[in-house]
């Protein structure tokens, strides 16, 4: 599960154009303030700390933080630290989320375990956060205190994931729950800590802390759907890596549900690395299962929780960005 999001969302035809020039200004200081904070006197450290970021990505979570600050002061001094913080954040854990997944591609280059080795690239992922968490210093101690409970979230959910679900643990709740855990949490600290700093009122910064943990939500069904019935030539992903290596994703866990002997030959396939053939079969027979539109569902209900809770915010740009944001997860996988 990637947890990557769509590029482009500032181009959304719903976001207003003066709110997306504003925010696109503030991303050119992030990214100014990343390269910094990332520096090291040790070349192979400064190579190794800067790789990924180097190698691009979209700075979602970084966007969201500016984004909710609109709800309040968006010029606040530590806004621009803080969507650095959540984005080196990010950043770190796929260091270690490369390891403990044994990958050999990153954002289109070879991964930090490729390259050094898993010690250098745990090593890097441990450096990053570190300079993350020392620029947080900064923000004071309910941003550390955020970013605690934030990051043991993500520990968390690594874990789970990795030793898998237990005992009578139901496998989709379970696998939820990792979700949450890997991905949303990050998302609702990232809009937390705009609204937090942009000084919005309590309630909108509970609210949009809970929208965005149901977006977060969002996002990752919609890309593990994508990865069933994407088109390659439009996502630039070619589809079936989970079905590939084995790993259970929302329409797989609908079809194991399945008592149908028609669907013999894909519940053989699923939970286990395929070769090119079995992955092609698994492939077909999977988009045209009904589980593809239970998952749908699913994320219809999750971005329809998002959209509930951007509606109570009040009515202007960034909510209405927002919102076209629940909109394009959903249109997307369709």
């Amino acid at each position: 599960m990637s947890g990557a999001v769509p590029s482009g969302f500032l181009a959304l035809p719903s976001v207003d154009a003066t709110l997306a020039r504003e925010i696109q200004q503030d991303l050119e200081r992030v990214e100014e303030v990343l390269r910094e904070t990332v520096a090291a006197s040790d070349p192979m450290l400064a190579e190794s700390a800067n790789h990924l970021l180097s190698a691009g990505g979209k700075r979602f979570r970084a966007t969201l933080v500016l984004l909710a600050a609109h709800f309040g002061d968006p010029t606040a001094e530590e806004l621009v630290p803080a969507a650095a913080v959540v984005e080196l954040t990010h950043v770190a854990t796929l260091y270690h989320d490369d390891v403990m997944d044994e990958a050999d591609m990153r954002r289109g280059e070879y991964s930090a375990n490729h390259r050094w080795g898993n010690s250098i690239a745990i090593l890097t992922g441990d450096f990053v956060f570190a300079r993350a968490s020392e620029m947080l210093a900064d923000l004071g101690v309910e941003a550390v205190r955020l970013q605690a409970q934030t990051f043991g979230r993500l520990v968390q959910g690594q874990v789970l994931e990795s030793s898998g679900p237990r005992g009578d643990t139901d496998p989709l709740t379970h696998y939820l729950q990792v979700i949450a855990d890997k991905t949303a949490s990050l998302i609702a600290s990232s809009a937390r800590f705009g609204a937090m700093f942009g000084r919005a009122g309590s309630g909108v910064v509970e609210s949009v802390t809970r929208a965005c943990e149901a977006l977060g939500m969002a996002f990752q069904l919609s890309d593990d759907i994508l990865d069933v019935a994407g088109n390659p030539e439009e996502s630039g992903k070619a589809p079936g890596t989970d079905l590939r290596e084995g790993v259970l994703t929302l329409p797989m866990f609908y079809a194991q549900r399945s008592t149908s002997p028609e669907d013999k030959r894909l519940l053989e396939l699923l939970g286990r690395p395929l070769d090119a053939d079995e992955a092609e079969d698994a492939l077909r027979l999977l988009r045209a299962h009904p589980a593809m539109e239970l998952a749908r569902a699913d994320l219809r209900a999750w971005a329809d929780k998002a959209r509930a809770e951007f509606a109570t915010l009040p009515d202007v740009a960034p909510r209405w960005a927002f919102e076209a944001l629940c909109d394009f997860v959903v249109e997307r996988t369709t």
